[in-house]
């Protein structure tokens, strides 16, 4: 059976997940067989070009018609059009994955986690946090699992860009909070605790996390519109934040992100401490895991890329590394594997959730200066 997909959106994300696509049947002979069957935007025009180019069968300007006619819909449109197409998919018994965060704000994340559970494991709803498809962080996972670090003791966690750091940087939607909820606390900071959540955390939804200290800061206030001489929109989400958080295991977790973080463009950096080791990583460097064991001298930087390492056995020798374009392949492998199979899949709509709700709580202890609960 070929799965006939229809996506939302064709930007970034729609370019990251059509190239996966395309790359799965060279190098993951046992993906389902796809058909990319309809792209889904706005723009006529654009739209045509976009699925010529990224290998559209069809075109639709309106959601409506397809999420009912495909088999799996993918939801990678902005952030304030996640829930209502994702929420009508699932209703019609389509297989969803969505872009992170799951919604701009708590309320619509449940309502989509809600719709997710009611239409059952047979339909899979995925939320996008590619990241944990990253080799190296499932290196990781499995030595946290092993025990080789001990008791944990400190994590940490930043997300750091600077491509807001020019005042003049034009305005769009990821700077206006009705779209998109929140700015880098929802946009780098949703990551961040899902990665945690994902190696360190508990079953629990909020992941083990049991009260954040959270600090947000807009740096520019106003920005100008692009190709509009003069005019400029408000800027009305965060460009920093930072927070404090406290597991219930006794671990202590320091997160942070920012778009103005000068000289980085996109470093996912992750830290842990344990009572018998360390491990760090670098998404700049994400072939690398930087570990320290109970007796070593210092850390040993571990190329992760032998064919015995997760997923590197579908790509190349051992030493010739992977790319940010390579999570997303082994994240539409599993998701669609599981569309196939009718089987569940994670990260699913429960873990953005869960992440939304301590994004959540760093927003309510930044108002309240107090610390709060997810």
């Amino acid at each position: 059976m070929t799965l006939e997909v229809g996506v939302l959106g064709y930007r970034f994300m729609g370019k990251a997940h059509a190239n996966a696509m395309a790359r799965l049947p060279m190098f993951f002979p046992d993906a389902p067989e796809i058909e990319r069957s309809v792209l889904v935007g706005r723009d006529e025009d654009a739209l045509t070009e976009a699925a010529a180019r990224l290998g559209f069968a069809s075109i639709s300007t309106d959601w409506v018609e397809v999420v009912d006619d495909v088999d799996v819909f993918y939801n990678l449109g902005p952030n304030h059009v996640h829930r209502e197409p994702s929420v009508a998919a699932l209703e019609a018994g389509t297989p969803v994955f969505c872009e992170k965060p799951l919604a701009p704000t708590l309320e619509e994340a449940g309502v989509m986690a809600e719709t997710a559970r009611a239409a059952g494991d047979d339909v899979p709803a995925g939320c996008a946090f590619n990241y944990r498809f990253v080799p190296a962080i499932r290196y990781a996972k499995r030595l946290l699992e092993d025990g080789d670090l001990g008791e944990l003791r400190h994590v940490r966690g930043r997300y750091l860009q600077d491509w807001l750091v020019d005042p003049d940087a034009p305005w769009s939607w990821r700077n206006d909070a009705e779209l998109a909820g929140s700015g880098a606390l929802g946009d780098l900071g949703a990551h961040t605790v899902d990665l945690l959540r994902f190696l360190v955390g508990s079953d629990d939804l909020a992941g083990g996390i049991e009260r954040v200290s959270g600090h947000l800061q807009t740096f520019v206030d106003e920005r100008p519109v692009e190709d509009d001489d003069g005019e400029t929109r408000p800027v009305t989400v965060d460009d920093a934040y930072s927070a404090h958080l406290e597991f219930e295991n006794g671990a202590m977790g320091t997160i942070e992100a920012s778009r103005f973080a000068t000289g980085h463009k996109n470093d996912h950096t992750i830290e842990i401490h344990g009572s018998n080791g360390s491990l760090r990583f670098s998404l700049e460097r994400l072939n690398e895991l930087e570990v320290l064991r109970e007796g070593d001298r210092g850390y040993e930087t571990i190329l992760v890329t032998d064919e015995n390492d997760p997923y590197v056995d579908h790509w190349w020798p051992p030493g010739h590394v992977l790319g940010w374009e390579h999570t997303f392949v082994h994240e539409n492998y599993e998701f669609l594997s599981a569309v196939a199979n009718g089987h569940a899949f994670e990260p699913n709509f429960d873990d953005g959730l869960a992440a939304q709700q301590v994004l959540d709580a760093i927003e309510r202890s930044d108002d309240r200066g107090e610390w709060v609960s997810p």
